[in-house]
């Protein structure tokens, strides 16, 4: 069955920053559990002013933030071949929205992480398939990290692209790793 819709990732897969995870997590007193899960089980007030510390390092990469080289063309071609596209993010709504505009990107569905939905949690992509009615194996993912790959695995969905040159140590069966837009574009076009 050829693809019928892409679920693209935002930091790191569609725009380009540096988040430093592991100094973010020393910040904010976790090491093992995803940010948003625990960040949504604090008791307040550390859940406000950790929450806080989150949205400054966030606010800092948005506005350092570039769009990859060849998104927006590749953004166009999916178009033009008739597949919806989703930007999935675990990113805030403000954040996403600034960006998206700012590159003048444009998707059939955003999700961000006041959906209440987020990554590592197949429960984001999950939504998209249905408000695209179509099932996993009509569908891809691109991403550049671990938790795309564990979402699109819960999720069911038969192909999982990584991009960039660090997304290669999450490389392995079933997932294909492209150090660039090219190399992916490519790739899509032998999928439709």
């Amino acid at each position: 069955m050829p693809i019928q819709g892409v679920i693209f990732d935002l930091d790191g897969t569609v725009v380009e920053n540096s988040y430093d995870w592991p100094k973010i997590r020393e910040e904010l007193g976790n090491e093992n559990v995803p940010i948003l899960t625990y960040l949504s089980g604090l008791e307040e007030p550390e859940r406000s002013w950790k929450w806080a510390i989150l949205e400054r390092h966030e606010a800092e990469q948005t506005s350092r933030s570039q769009a990859r080289a060849g998104i927006r063309e590749l953004l166009f071609f999916l178009k033009r071949a008739g597949l919806r596209t989703a930007l999935v993010t675990n990113n805030s709504r403000g954040n996403t929205v600034e960006l998206v505009e700012r590159f003048r990107l444009a998707f059939d569905l955003i999700l961000t992480r006041e959906s209440g939905l987020w990554k590592p949690s197949g429960a984001p992509f999950r939504k998209v398939l249905g408000a695209f009615g179509i099932g996993g194996d009509a569908c891809c993912v691109v991403g550049d990290s671990r938790f795309d790959v564990l979402a699109a695995a819960d999720a069911g969905i038969r192909f999982i692209f990584l991009l960039g040159g660090g997304a290669s140590k999450f490389a392995g069966p079933p997932v294909e790793v492209f150090p660039a837009v090219p190399g992916l574009k490519a790739r899509l076009e032998e999928l439709l």
